[in-house]
């Protein structure tokens, strides 16, 4: 199992639909191009703070 840092940290708005954008420093240390395919995961605390975590896979993929 992977342990991960946070290598960066950036605040975003919601556009219609609820799309967001990427910002270009992560999409480009992420290496996504357009047509790939990102996971996303909602979380959720005991406290009921939720969070999500996008990834892009190479290969298996997380576990």
């Amino acid at each position: 199992m992977a342990i991960f840092r946070t290598k960066s940290y950036s605040t975003i708005s919601v556009g219609s639909g609820g799309r967001i954008t990427i910002p270009q420093d992560m999409r480009d240390d992420l290496r996504i191009a357009d047509g790939d395919s990102l996971t996303v995961r909602l979380e959720e605390a005991d406290g009921g703070q939720r969070q999500i975590t996008v990834w892009k896979s190479e290969g298996e993929g997380p576990n």
